[in-house]
């Protein structure tokens, strides 16, 4: 379920010291009902993800599509990333969460992990449009247990990554995160954690 950003701005995660110049774009609840100590099963799964999973047709032809383009166009070149086009927001860190974990490598998805709580995670990639973080939390449901919470945090390249982010919205809306709850939920339901 698509939340207000206010779910995300509203609470205290260490994201905001450290992304302050980042707008947030999309929070979403996720469908991974818990314990307070399932976060480190969110977290593994999250890493092992891959675009080509998502259950929707629709939103893997999208990606498909994305990737494509960015390989012809240059979108996504090693130049284009971070630590090239941006530096990294672990330049940013306090020193509690430098010298802390910084979570598992992402196995297929283009991101990089900045830091790790025990109910926070950032990870963060950069190309030619954006720099982005996928901020993912742990949070109380209000029904006695816990459940996963992401927010998209976006500092667009220029005229043209706000271009580009305001052309792919209704595709975010409508193809790609509905559908990618969905599969969310039914993995956490079937599938024991790793």
């Amino acid at each position: 379920m698509k939340l207000p950003n206010t779910a995300h701005t509203s609470r205290p995660w260490r994201i905001h010291e450290i992304a302050p110049d980042f707008r947030v774009y999309d929070v979403w609840a996720l469908p991974t009902p818990g314990g307070p100590d399932d976060f480190p099963r969110l977290v593994q799964r999250t890493a092992g993800g891959d675009t080509a999973n998502n259950p929707s047709p629709i939103a893997r032809a999208l990606f498909a599509i994305r990737w494509k383009l960015g390989a012809l166009l240059g979108w996504d070149s090693a130049g284009t990333g971070v630590g090239s086009r941006v530096p990294t927001l672990r330049d940013r860190l306090p020193d509690d969460l430098r010298d802390g974990p910084s979570g598992p490598e992402f196995e297929r998805l283009p991101f990089r992990p900045v830091y790790l709580t025990n109910d926070e995670w950032a990870a963060e990639m950069a190309n030619s449009t954006v720099h982005a973080v996928m901020h993912m939390s742990w949070v109380p449901d209000g029904a006695g247990g816990h459940r996963g919470q992401m927010a998209v945090l976006v500092k667009p390249n220029g005229l043209f990554g706000r271009a580009y982010m305001a052309a792919i919205a209704p595709f975010r809306h409508v193809f790609v995160y509905p559908p990618l709850m969905r599969g969310i939920g039914e993995a956490w339901r079937t599938k024991p954690a790793a």
